[in-house]
């Protein structure tokens, strides 16, 4: 049988791996960073990176974006390897470092020209990324003039003058008032409708409006990796939040039946686990009832991104 090299290379291309990194580990002197960390993201997929602070993310990016190596491990972007073929991976990527670097004294037209003619790519593309970005007001005003919402607008119009396959962003909205940060989402979001975007950030609402997936790492490991839309079904635990008149004793909670986990929130606040398709409300009810006490709330969660962060970053 006969297969054409055409349909060949489809099925290649449709199964993709912008980014794959395998057990990869970092150490700073007798500090683990990153510790066999593995994941790998597909071609056009929108990726959050989460995680508390010093867990690792900054670290992981700087290692893809070829500014550190590892110290065990493989990692590639765009199937070029980040140790042995570095030049090829930073032209492949855009890269957004958490802390923009950028010429103040340059006008912001004259400075995507700078980089134009650094990256060797024609300046009507200059034109492409100002309107990409929204920056068609403000391309005639000095950097140092604009606010910090424009600012990083203006290094996404940089990371993207070369028109890369794969964007690497860290913590592109902190420090951006509540509309700055509406606004570069909604950019990050348009220019994510044909590249991969990787997004380091430590705000969880930014991963659920932009993204299709979220990995979270803490203690540098990977401790979760979800899809966004699968976060905001019940099928894997149901969590009914109930809080009672008075204090209830653990041992006493822990007898609910179909009870998987309790957790104290706070004084006479608790959170309860169930594995179970049916509405478990009614059981704690009785529960209550049964044991002489009062419901002053009793509420089904939908498991969201916040839960699964306190659930997975707990120590």
């Amino acid at each position: 049988m006969k297969i054409s090299y055409g349909i060949l290379y489809f099925c290649f291309k449709s199964n993709f791996m912008s980014i794959e990194v395998h057990a990869i580990s970092k150490n700073y002197g007798a500090q683990k960073a990153l510790d066999q960390v593995s994941f790998t993201i597909q071609k056009g997929e929108i990726v959050g990176f989460l995680g508390p602070n010093g867990a690792g993310k900054s670290t992981l990016m700087k290692i893809l974006t070829t500014y550190l190596s590892a110290d065990e491990g493989t990692a590639s972007v765009n199937g070029f390897d980040v140790s042995t073929q570095q030049k090829a991976v930073q032209q492949s990527i855009g890269y957004l470092p958490e802390h923009n670097p950028l010429y103040l004294d340059l006008y912001v037209r004259e400075y995507l020209e700078f980089n134009a003619n650094v990256y060797g790519v024609e300046k009507n593309r200059i034109e492409e990324v100002i309107l990409l970005t929204g920056l068609m007001s403000e391309r005639h005003k000095k950097i140092g003039q604009l606010s910090k919402g424009y600012r990083q607008r203006v290094g996404l119009a940089n990371a993207l003058l070369h028109n890369p396959d794969v964007l690497i962003l860290d913590e592109p909205t902190t420090g951006l008032d509540p509309n700055q940060l509406v606004e570069i989402r909604n950019v990050i979001r348009n220019v994510g409708k044909d590249k991969t975007v990787f997004l380091s950030t430590h705000i969880m609402q930014e991963v659920e409006a932009i993204c299709d997936r979220v990995i979270i790492i803490d203690g540098g490991k990977i401790v979760a990796d979800k899809k966004i839309d699968k976060l905001t079904t019940t099928s894997e635990a149901q969590i009914i939040e109930v809080e009672f008149d008075r204090l209830v004793d653990a041992k006493l909670v822990n007898t609910i039946p179909n009870l998987d986990a309790a957790t104290n929130v706070e004084a006479n606040l608790w959170e309860l686990k169930f594995s179970s398709d049916h509405d478990m409300r009614p059981i704690v009810f009785d529960f209550a009832q049964e044991h002489g006490l009062k419901t002053l709330q009793l509420n089904l969660k939908n498991k969201n991104l916040e839960s699964l962060f306190r659930e997975v970053t707990k120590h």
